[in-house]
């Protein structure tokens, strides 16, 4: 493992959300109030991307490493509109958590400073859901659902109980550097 010198990093961030007032008392707390808020996951992504940019054994293609500007859209929506969009692109019946649509998917992309990494949709009622049944705050769900999401953007599978292991203990890793 090697750990490299990031200079200036841009991330142009594309931030939706609709209106959840139905669940206001649910977020009365001040830092769970952040996970709507633009500038908050314009910092998340960043600190994001440079953790991931200073090491170089990730399983993200290599490319990416040396990049400077990226962006990518994420929008904060409701069950119903995910499981439309469950059906429509994922072929499944219903609501998910979280739903990533990587745009980067080969080398073609290599002489350009600036990618697009994709998009990614988290339905807050599924996240306020998952908070309850894990015993654990709004804002570390979103948190955690808004990294697998990144980390799918950014080319990370899991089709095994291995890799799926090794990208959730990553999601924690890079959850704790916020702190």
């Amino acid at each position: 493992m090697t750990e490299k010198i990031i200079s200036e990093i841009n991330l142009d961030l594309v931030f939706k959300c609709n209106e959840f007032s139905q669940f206001s008392n649910k977020l009365k707390d001040t830092k769970n109030k952040l996970i709507f808020e633009s500038i908050f996951w314009e910092r998340v992504f960043l600190s994001w991307i440079k953790i991931i940019l200073k090491k170089d054994y990730y399983k993200i293609p290599d490319f990416i490493f040396e990049k400077k500007s990226f962006s990518l859209g994420l929008e904060i929506i409701s069950n119903q509109e995910i499981a439309c969009m469950n059906q429509k692109w994922m072929q499944k019946n219903g609501p998910t958590d979280v739903l990533s649509f990587p745009i980067i998917s080969d080398e073609s992309l290599n002489n350009l400073d600036h990618i697009e990494l994709g998009d990614i949709f988290i339905s807050l009622e599924m996240a306020l859901e998952q908070s309850h049944e894990y015993k654990h705050t709004i804002y570390k769900e979103m948190l955690f659902l808004a990294s697998h999401g990144f980390l799918h953007l950014l080319g990370w599978e899991h089709n095994n109980d291995l890799d799926l292991e090794n990208m959730l203990n990553f999601q924690e890793y890079l959850i704790t550097r916020l702190d």
